[in-house]
């Protein structure tokens, strides 16, 4: 596999690292020298040990164009559209764009599916949570029981963003970056938006449908220049009736991410790293038993996974829960949670209006 990544921040050195362990040939594009020194000297060699001389270093103005397998976008949310617009005009087997797909205005959603669908080239958002192992084995445990039994889901990823900073040292803080606006794509909503993909994924997988109706508190920071929210609340209705909740914060601390599917005898619980390097899925019956299994995995196993996951699409062209359909749908809900803040009234979606804004109402 041939693979550009567009971004060499953190992002762009998880997915290089990622290629590389697959041996693939790996190209970094960034706009930025100081960037792209960042990645060689500082960021690749403290993650992974030492840097790769085999990972070509590229200046946009200078970025190779055309023969590449897999493009992956990596730079911040407001400009993930316009790249991934200029990507499919280079032809590749697929497109990787990180989560959030987009900021919350929705600008070229609609253009982008349908460009991808024409040129028939898949294109993928970076929601790895949804193709991990450990999701993977709670889907196979979930399938031993009827859908029909499922009675609401909740998931939550509760997570200060000091983690991210830590990944990120030559930023000061949230205002040097997307992080800080949630219109541009940052805050709660859009940076924790695994949860929701999750729980979206989960009530599809349980032939639950795509939510339809969104209510939403959204507690917002505006000082010194920034405006994102520190804490979102989503209860979340289906095209089946099917209703549950999602949170999102960046102000807790140990984090803490984890989903419930709660049925009529039992209850299916993930959670992400209780404890250190292990995902963990728990089955509870209502008689009190208890069943817990440990998924061992390294923070670069998320990203391995999910680029052998996005090889494998290829190849055999199957339906995958990270498709661009899917991450639109997880947009659709980010957009109408703001309106929903905003107006103080519960949104409907109508997915047959399209990818933007004329799909929704305020009920």
């Amino acid at each position: 596999m041939k693979v550009k990544i567009i971004g060499a921040g953190s992002i762009g050195n998880h997915l290089g690292h990622a290629a590389r362990s697959l041996d693939w040939n790996v190209t970094i594009v960034d706009i930025d020298p100081l960037a792209l020194k960042r990645t060689k000297e500082t960021i690749y060699p403290s993650r992974y040990g030492i840097w790769d001389n085999k990972i070509k270093l590229k200046l946009s103005d200078e970025e190779p164009k055309g023969g590449f397998d897999l493009i992956c976008i990596g730079t911040p949310p407001d400009s993930h559209i316009k790249l991934a617009l200029k990507a499919l005009n280079e032809k590749p087997n697929a497109i990787l764009i990180e989560k959030p797909l987009t900021s919350p205005d929705l600008v070229g959603c609609q253009e982008l599916f349908e460009k991808s669908k024409y040129l028939s080239i898949p294109v993928f958002v970076g929601y790895d949570h949804a193709v991990s192992r450990s999701i993977n084995k709670l889907k196979d445990e979930i399938n031993k029981t009827n859908p029909d039994e499922f009675l609401t889901l909740d998931v939550e990823f509760r997570e200060h963003w000091g983690g991210i900073f830590s990944a990120h040292p030559w930023l000061s803080g949230p205002k040097d970056s997307y992080l800080g606006f949630t219109k541009r794509g940052g805050g709660a909503s859009g940076e924790h938006s695994h949860a929701l993909h999750l729980w979206q994924s989960i009530a599809f997988f349980t032939n639950k449908g795509r939510v339809s109706s969104v209510q939403a508190t959204m507690n917002f920071i505006k000082e010194g220049g920034l405006e994102y929210d520190s804490i979102t609340s989503l209860n979340l209705k289906t095209e089946t009736g099917f209703f549950g909740r999602c949170i999102q914060d960046v102000i807790t601390n140990p984090p803490r991410k984890f989903l419930r599917l709660q049925g009529k005898y039992f209850g299916y619980e993930w959670e992400c790293n209780p404890i250190p390097e292990k995902d963990s899925i728990k089955i509870q019956k209502n008689d009190g038993s208890c069943t817990v299994e440990h998924i061992t995995k390294k923070r670069p196993d998320d990203f391995i996974t999910e680029l052998k996951h996005i090889k494998n699409c290829i190849k055999s062209n199957i339906e995958s829960p990270i498709s661009l359909e899917k991450g639109l749908e997880t947009m659709m809900v980010l957009t109408a949670a703001n309106i929903a803040q905003s107006e103080s009234r519960i949104v409907s979606i109508d997915y047959s209006k399209g990818w933007k804004k004329e799909a929704f109402n305020c009920l």
